[in-house]
């Protein structure tokens, strides 16, 4: 049976202001779904409370996941799970190199220290040997055209936008999620970038990967060919279709999916909330 992300009527706040106000979503494993949305409606709201971010108070709704209540796991276990969220704005972390911090993800996903109170036992944890950690980050690296230099790197420091968004390719990649949140990977992209970015998305698609792929732009749906298009307005999907939701969008802009749902014309959404991931990187 094919695992499938069930979000119903979930209703989100940061502080005292509502974010999301009944948002309903199905993502199945080997689907590709884009989220669109102008500024403020939600889109990366939704995408930190699916990965369990602290700011985020889910006040009603649920949201199952491989058969699990995911609202009541920690981040870590919503990643050993299968999760993966792709930041927009990804930190850097200096003095840690790049294949350093991948191995570290990938045991922290794949080989968790087992929980023990013998200290001899924890001695012995290793995680993945580092000879077969670097021959998988080497085929993914390969797989996504990255030089071999990139691995040596400190993680983000000193990277443009579009290495940046490499990277977490290249974590996606290594992790291989069976469901990856990428909120406006597309952003901050020149046209090479995109392409770029796009390529290592469509490297890592599989049956066994949904994806949800959060978006302003139909630029990045050039690339990646969604399935399932969905457009989040004011903490709400107001619209879904196929791939062609998405070129009219690009036509006819926003505030005609405000004229066909009802929604007042010009009016800005109301859901915006501060950008909260370096408080608790």
């Amino acid at each position: 049976m094919t695992d499938q992300l069930e979000i119903a009527d979930l209703e989100v706040s940061i502080g005292e202001k509502k974010i999301l106000k009944g948002v309903s979503l199905t993502v199945a494993q080997g689907e590709v779904h884009a989220l669109m949305g102008p500024n403020g409606s939600g889109k990366t709201s939704l995408a930190y409370t699916l990965m369990g971010h602290p700011d985020y108070h889910v006040d009603a709704g649920r949201v199952t996941w491989r058969g699990q209540d995911l609202l009541t796991l920690s981040p870590d276990k919503r990643a050993r799970l299968g999760l993966f969220l792709a930041f927009q704005y990804p930190s850097a972390i200096p003095g840690v190199t790049v294949a350093s911090f991948l191995r570290n993800i990938f045991n922290a996903v794949h080989h968790p220290k087992p929980t023990t109170d013998d200290p001899q036992q924890a001695a012995k944890y290793t995680g993945i040997p580092l000879a077969k950690f670097r021959r998988l980050m080497e085929e993914k690296m390969g797989l996504l055209r990255m030089d071999a230099g990139f691995a040596s790197r400190y993680v983000n420091d000193g990277f443009s936008g579009g290495e940046k968004k490499r990277l977490e390719m290249l974590q996606m990649a290594v992790l291989r999620p069976q469901m990856a949140i990428l909120d406006e990977t597309d952003s901050g992209l020149d046209i090479d970038a995109l392409r770029t970015v796009a390529e290592g998305i469509n490297a890592s698609l599989s049956p066994e990967m949904g994806v949800l792929l959060i978006t302003h732009y139909q630029r990045m749906l050039n690339y990646v060919k969604p399935g399932f298009v969905h457009v989040l307005m004011d903490g709400r999907i107001v619209m879904s279709g196929g791939e062609e939701l998405s070129h009219q969008l690009e036509a006819n802009g926003y505030d005609w999916v405000r004229e066909q749902v009802g929604l007042p014309v010009g009016t800005l959404d109301e859901s915006g909330a501060p950008e909260p991931v370096g408080e608790h990187a």
